[in-house]
């Protein structure tokens, strides 16, 4: 079979490899559509943040169907359509053991929810970034329709919180320097975009919110500016959640807002436990994800999908498809 593997620092190639062969708790999966995370890219570096050997397999965000199940295997059977968690206790699929990125892989069973056929095989290997922005969403508190939102940053969590709480029935508006992300994130339901950068930043995203400021506020760029900002473009009372990540960053910026906006700032990590929310949320609301997905290659071109997440900074989300059978 073909499989895209990590040979060294910064060395990967399709590789032919042999077919895996399924022990009694585990599954045979055949990729259909596979995502390039920053974290994979972290990973061909030789900079991932837990231990791992070359060579390895990368794809921790796919969607795929089953082709044959271990004896021990009660919940799922050969056609099933399914996606995967990627952290399993210590290891991390895809990093510290091998991933998706192949015809086919080995999974456990204890790891796959299955997905209806409202979601498709793309929409499928978006369910792991989307997660991220659908617990955002959770996390702060009652979002609905009576909220104004400003989501910072439309890289794939931040347009996937854009898609959540627009599905939600808020009014959001994306931060977004970029134009090109900014007109995705208007495809995934934003009603207005204002640029971070800009020196009258704070006063245009007043004046989007009739001088009131958003009631809720996502901060998914990591940028210490931006975290910054969140607490000046907040409306009285409202919850600002962080999901971008920065350590060490610093900025200056108005702490004292916290207390006399009296505003509720929580940080999270992740989608822990949420995923079959997220699959249940992505089927009945219809949400269309395909936007994110900004160039698509067969498995075997999977090295050249790297390299155009690598020399195009342009690239949001770059799958990778496979029909093996």
């Amino acid at each position: 079979m073909k499989a895209l593997q990590f040979m060294a620092e910064n060395k990967m190639a399709v590789n032919e490899i042999e077919k895996p062969e399924i022990g009694p708790d585990e599954v045979l999966l055949a990729a259909r559509s596979v995502g390039i995370c920053h974290s994979d890219i972290e990973l061909l570096e030789g900079r991932y943040i837990i231990p791992f050997s070359y060579p390895i397999i990368p794809g921790h965000e796919w969607s795929a169907e089953v082709i044959e199940v271990g004896s021990k295997v009660s919940t799922l059977k050969a056609g099933d359509r399914v996606v995967g968690e990627c952290v399993i206790g210590m290891e991390h699929f895809g990093f510290s053991i091998s991933g998706a990125m192949a015809e086919f892989f080995i999974a456990k069973e204890t790891w796959l929810h299955k997905i209806p056929a409202e979601v498709s095989w793309t929409a499928g290997a978006l369910v792991e970034p989307f997660s991220c922005g659908y617990y955002a969403a959770q996390q702060a508190d009652n979002l609905d329709a009576s909220d104004t939102v400003i989501v910072f940053g439309a890289g794939p969590i931040g347009l996937g919180v854009v898609a959540a709480a627009n599905a939600k029935g808020a009014r959001v508006i994306i931060a977004e320097p970029s134009k090109e992300r900014a007109e995705v994130a208007k495809k995934l339901g934003a009603e207005a975009v204002f640029d971070p950068s800009a020196a009258d930043a704070v006063e245009q995203a007043m004046k989007l919110t009739d001088g009131i400021g958003a009631t809720v506020v996502f901060e998914a760029s990591g940028k210490p500016q931006a975290m910054a900002m969140t607490l000046e473009v907040a409306a009285f009372r409202a919850r600002l959640v962080n999901i971008g990540i920065d350590v060490g960053g610093s900025a200056t910026a108005k702490l004292g807002l916290i207390q006399s906006k009296e505003l509720q700032v929580r940080g999270i990590i992740g989608s822990p436990g949420v995923w079959p929310e997220t699959i249940r949320f992505l089927a009945r609301t219809g949400i269309d994800l395909s936007p994110l997905v900004t160039k698509q290659f067969d498995i075997s071109e999977a090295a050249a999908a790297y390299d155009a997440v690598l020399t195009d900074k342009s690239q949001i989300k770059v799958h990778v498809q496979s029909s093996a059978k």
